[in-house]
């Protein structure tokens, strides 16, 4: 069983920061695409960020020089370091990876429960 679970979400002020963090558990053997998705009401799921095994990232351009991914390899985490948050970030934010399992297998696009960031005054 694996599981993606993600933390650090939460009500903020317009200007400031959160850092969201996605552990992965379970049978892994090694996790390739690591991202963060984010869905507000009555849109579409998009991409914020997404990060390779190799460290090269990638941003959507709403958030380019504000938000910061990162990941640490030996705790199968990924982080999202927001800052100068705007209304317009609020959604909830989900993390997704594609996880090679121990015992052979791929979950490609695997998703975590998602958690809520709120921007406002």
């Amino acid at each position: 069983q694996v599981q993606l679970v993600e933390s650090g979400g939460g009500l903020v002020q317009p200007g400031g920061s959160l850092r969201l963090s996605c552990g992965a558990s379970g049978s892994i053997l090694r996790i390739n695409f690591m991202g963060w998705y984010r869905q507000a009401p009555g849109m579409q799921r998009e991409l914020v960020a997404s990060i390779s095994s190799g460290g090269s990232t990638n941003y959507a351009d709403s958030v380019k020089g504000r938000f910061t991914i990162s990941r640490d390899n030996a705790r199968n985490t990924v982080y999202l370091q927001m800052s100068s948050l705007k209304p317009e970030d609020t959604a909830v934010y989900y993390c997704n990876a594609d996880i090679m399992r121990v015992g052979g297998g791929v979950l490609r696009g695997y998703w975590g429960q998602g958690t809520q960031v709120t921007v406002s005054s």
